[in-house]
């Protein structure tokens, strides 16, 4: 057990609703990761969270640049990690590792800036997916401040503004794949103007729009929460829009989880970000929200099983059909899992 194992293991709770159907819709899977404290995160790291109480039937994998191609055009490196992922998935869905599907649905990367070569570059990920492609995530997160991180890509400022950007974009309608929307809570403007721009692609807001509580918004919860409400009731308005909920458990966020001494139970979680749930639930409703744990990177903060008892404290009070769709069903439509 490394130190970050040890530390997530003095906070333990038993498992609230263990029985509930669980469909998480965003964790990733990697080799040689660097920029957080867990290491690789392969099939037998992600079951063993999956395992620690939850029922979690089955997953959807969210790009996070691992396994690219070594060589050939650019644009068509990020083959590699769909490959990669689906090699994962089909080791799943034997069903020598359990009843859950872990990647039953993948959600890869595309440069959509390079215009209309996108298709191609679209096309060839559908086809080495083996029928679990579902669509991209480009991240667009970015600050002006140096003391905040701008995506892994280093995207340029308003990429979603972009025409060559939007070149690309408009191939995921036809081919029936989504836009995973990674930006910061002054961005939200611009996932709603491509939104309006093309309302039969369905956009899914990952991590609430990154709500920022470090650099200049360190001290300043209040201020950015009020920014980020005025931008995300907007974006509600697109009903080609759905928003996943969680993600927030990450330095840039703010709460400085990683820096206790021991971990957040899922009450301390839970009461601390609740007007960002509730807020988000309001405006979306149940059909178009999904609960999501962003394993490994909110590992930082909490174990995955703390990290869904606090989702399931946050709606103790919901209905059973609520829930259904929170935890399952909202994922499995937006996803098309079966």
């Amino acid at each position: 057990m490394n130190k970050a194992q040890e530390w997530l293991a003095l906070t333990q709770e038993e498992t609230l609703e263990p029985d509930l159907p669980i469909c998480d819709p965003h964790h990733h899977l990697w080799v040689g990761q660097t920029q957080h404290t867990h290491g690789d995160y392969l099939l037998d790291d992600i079951l063993e969270d999956m395992n620690s109480g939850h029922n979690i039937v089955s997953t959807v994998f969210i790009e996070c640049g691992a396994m690219f191609k070594p060589d050939g055009p650019a644009e068509m490196r990020p083959i590699g990690e769909t490959e990669f992922v689906n090699g994962i998935a089909a080791m799943s869905y034997s069903g020598c590792y359990g009843t859950s599907r872990v990647a039953a649905g993948i959600i890869g990367t595309t440069d959509l800036k390079v215009g209309d070569r996108a298709a191609d570059v679209l096309d060839a990920q559908i086809a080495h997916a083996g029928g679990r492609f579902r669509g991209i995530r480009l991240g667009a997160t970015w600050d002006a401040s140096p003391d905040v991180p701008n995506h892994r890509t280093n995207p340029p400022e308003g990429m979603m503004m972009r025409d060559d950007f939007r070149a690309g974009f408009k191939h995921l309608g036809p081919r029936d794949l989504s836009f995973e929307v990674w930006c910061y809570h002054k961005q939200i403007p611009e996932a709603t103007d491509l939104a309006r721009a093309f309302p039969d692609t369905t956009l899914v807001l990952d991590h609430f729009g990154g709500p920022l509580g470090i650099g200049p918004y360190k001290g300043k919860s209040d201020e950015v929460f009020a920014e980020w409400k005025a931008n995300i009731t907007e974006l509600a308005k697109c009903p080609n829009v759905v928003a996943k909920l969680g993600g927030i458990a990450m330095e840039v966020n703010g709460f400085e989880w990683h820096e206790r001494p021991k971990p957040p139970t899922s009450k301390e979680l839970m009461e601390a970000t609740k007007h960002y749930y509730e807020y988000t639930l309001e405006i979306f409703g149940p059909d178009r929200c999904l609960f999501e744990s962003n394993f490994p990177v909110d590992k930082v903060s909490c174990s995955y099983n703390v990290l869904w008892n606090s989702f399931k404290l946050l709606t103790k009070d919901y209905s059973a059909d609520e829930k259904a769709k929170l935890y399952h069903d909202t994922a499995a439509r937006v996803y098309r899992l079966t």
